[in-house]
């Protein structure tokens, strides 16, 4: 294989439809809410990516067959809305790679009828603790206002973003759609499930559809536990090493 190819299982096309990009990134939280969404909305698998850009191995499965290396989209019912949810295994591993599957989703998001991108990914602020924040960039300023009800922030997220949480809406914007980027603070450091159930909120909010978050308020509740800990540990390390004392935990990466 010399180029990324999709390979489609449904050829259906939708009206108006929103994409949702979860793929593994800082904190896994992207990919948490997509997961989550799949097995919450019963979605449905409809294509298949693979690509000479992902790393050069197999899986070994539990029932003794191989299984590649793979993105994966799912179609389901949101309210009113179709979503596309494009999850998978990774991303791209280099800049050319990144550059190639952004454009082939794009087009096969135009095809099928897609027509806003939205990504969902971590920020990472080095720092523990809770009052976790999420925010936002656009492509287009007319979706601010709807996005700020919602509490969520503009403005205040600084440098640059990485993979496909940016590149994909970059991308849609030259194909003529709309592109949201979704960030949820995070440590960075460890799966944060509390900021991805975060992240389902302000997503759920702004398509105005249900989910169940039992599921992710336990996954979160669990890793709390384990974050009470790491903070515990920390502490001790501090008071016994006096010139890291007057330093503020949350920046202890």
């Amino acid at each position: 294989m010399k180029d990324s190819k999709i390979f489609e299982i449904s050829s259906k096309k939708y009206k108006d439809a929103y994409l949702i990009v979860g793929l593994p990134g800082i904190g896994l939280i992207g990919k948490t809410v997509a997961d989550h969404l799949i097995k919450e909305l019963n979605a449905k698998k409809i294509a298949d990516l693979y690509s000479p850009h992902f790393p050069h191995q197999v899986f070994m499965t539990g029932s003794g067959t191989l299984r590649a290396i793979k993105n994966e989209f799912y179609h389901a019912k949101a309210g009113k809305n179709d979503l596309i949810i494009l999850t998978g295994d990774v991303q791209a591993i280099t800049s050319p790679g990144q550059y190639e599957i952004s454009g082939i989703i794009v087009e096969y998001c135009k095809k099928i009828g897609v027509k806003t991108l939205i990504t969902l990914g971590g920020y990472s602020s080095g720092k523990l603790g809770d009052n976790k924040r999420v925010f936002a960039l656009v492509t287009d300023k007319e979706l601010i206002p709807k996005l700020k009800k919602l509490g969520i922030i503009f403005g205040k997220a600084k440098g640059s973003i990485v993979g496909a949480a940016g590149m994909l809406p970059i991308f849609g914007k030259l194909a003529g759609l709309k592109g949201i980027c979704l960030l949820g603070e995070t440590h960075g450091a460890y799966v944060d499930v509390a900021s991805a159930k975060d992240l389902l909120i302000a997503l759920s909010g702004y398509l105005k559809f249900k989910v169940d978050l039992k599921q992710m308020d336990k996954k979160a509740k669990e890793g709390e536990q384990m974050l009470k800990k790491i903070e515990e540990e920390l502490k001790r390390t501090m008071i016994q090493t006096p010139e890291f004392s007057k330093q503020d935990v949350s920046y202890i990466r």
